[in-house]
């Protein structure tokens, strides 16, 4: 049983098949892609092996169709609630009330449920101008755009709305960023405006957005005339349940050891909810992760199967 359904839980489903083994994958959302589909379907991925860049939506694509070639089951809008160990075997109870009988269990939630950092002066406006996620970008296409915020997300919509938009301004309270640095030399060379050491306070309009007010720290206000507003302000994670099944966590990850073991038998974790010493949160690193996870199942399903399965190529 894989449960998350994002990168990594794709590649490990694929990779499970390669095994021989049967699969369900379980995922809160709706759509296969966890995070990225959710959240940054347009974005261009710079940091997975084999392509020097590739859009979100084109990532997860791929790794769909790689993984039905598992035939696994697929259990979508379900939430994993509880976790019960047997002598051989792991159950897991649903939210529908289903239950889940696994030999072996595999955690690969990212961060859990995510939910955006409000706009202190928007939440009335979401939905008439104001969103916290930008999963198409033509609805921008020639307006004015406001995107506040200072990391990765925001510079990369700020990046990527440039040359579709009117204008594009970047707002952050203070003067440093949180931001890849290729990605802020990439804004800070483009038509971008960038505000720093400044907030949106006020929000003007009828049924959508017409304007902003941003203000300085030293007090000075600007009326900027814009379409749409972008709050890229981060998001609260949360591991939900998955919290309560007695996994030794850190810092709101799950601790695995160098097989990906976590502290309960027959459960596993790959991705970004793992932590160990030198943990790197990258897809690639999610990837392998997912194929170490899935072999060292693999032998824990069958004891007289072997750790490494030889390589695909000699298939």
């Amino acid at each position: 049983m894989i449960i998350g359904a994002g990168p990594t839980g794709l590649f490990a489903t694929y990779y499970a098949g390669f095994r021989g083994l049967r699969v369900v994958l379980v995922d809160s959302l709706p759509e296969l892609g966890g995070q990225i589909t959710a959240m940054y379907p347009e974005k261009r991925i710079a940091d997975v092996a084999g392509f020097p860049a590739v859009k979100g939506r084109d990532l997860v694509e791929g790794l769909v169709a790689q993984a039905s070639t598992a035939g696994a089951t697929h259990l979508l809008e379900r939430t994993a609630l509880s976790l019960t160990q047997e002598a051989d075997s792991v159950s897991v109870g649903l939210d529908d009330g289903t239950t889940v009988r696994a030999a072996a269990v595999l955690v690969t939630a990212g961060i859990g449920t995510f939910t955006p950092r409000p706009l202190p002066v928007g939440p009335e406006w979401v939905g008439r101008g104001v969103e916290y996620f930008v999963p198409d970008f033509e609805p921008y296409r020639s307006k004015d755009v406001v995107v506040v915020g200072g990391g990765d997300s925001a510079f990369d919509w700020a990046e990527h709305l440039e040359p579709l938009a009117s204008s594009v301004t970047l707002v952050h309270r203070r003067d440093a960023f949180r931001a890849h640095e290729r990605t802020v030399a990439a804004v800070r060379a483009s038509s971008v405006r960038i505000l720093t050491k400044a907030q949106v306070v006020e929000i003007s309009g009828g049924d959508a957005v017409k304007a902003v007010v941003v203000r300085t720290d030293d007090g000075v206000e600007e009326v900027l005339p814009c379409q749409a507003v972008v709050a890229a302000l981060g998001f609260v994670a949360d591991l939900g349940p998955i919290q309560t099944w007695g996994l030794e966590t850190a810092k709101r990850h799950v601790v695995v050891d160098s097989s990906m073991r976590t502290s309960l038998e027959r459960v596993f974790a790959a991705g970004d909810i793992t932590d160990y010493p030198g943990k790197v949160r990258l897809i690639a690193v999610g990837f392998g992760e997912a194929a170490t996870a899935v072999n060292n199942a693999a032998v824990v399903i069958d004891p007289s199967a072997h750790v490494f399965p030889g390589h695909s190529s000699e298939a």
